[in-house]
């Protein structure tokens, strides 16, 4: 005869086993989406920045001097 308790702390383990399984999966699900769109979110912060700022316009676009949005790195992100 199968004890229950042995029973129930193999249906525990099964299910916390499914719900990492399932962590990891939406995680690896974000890091995916973040690296393809990750320069547009970037971009949209940026012009958000650049209104609150005093920005005359929101220009998502801007390169160079006019925009938060150029590529920053660890390195440079504290940067002006």
């Amino acid at each position: 005869m199968v004890n229950p308790k042995k029973l129930s702390k193999r249906n525990r383990g099964q299910g916390m086993t499914e719900y990492i399984i399932i962590v990891a999966l939406i995680a690896i699900a974000a890091v995916g989406i973040i690296t393809v769109f990750g320069n547009n979110i970037r971009q949209l912060f940026g012009a958000s920045v650049d209104i609150l700022g005093g920005a005359t316009s929101a220009n998502p676009t801007l390169t160079a001097a006019g925009s938060h949005s150029n590529a920053r790195t660890l390195s440079n992100f504290g940067a002006e």
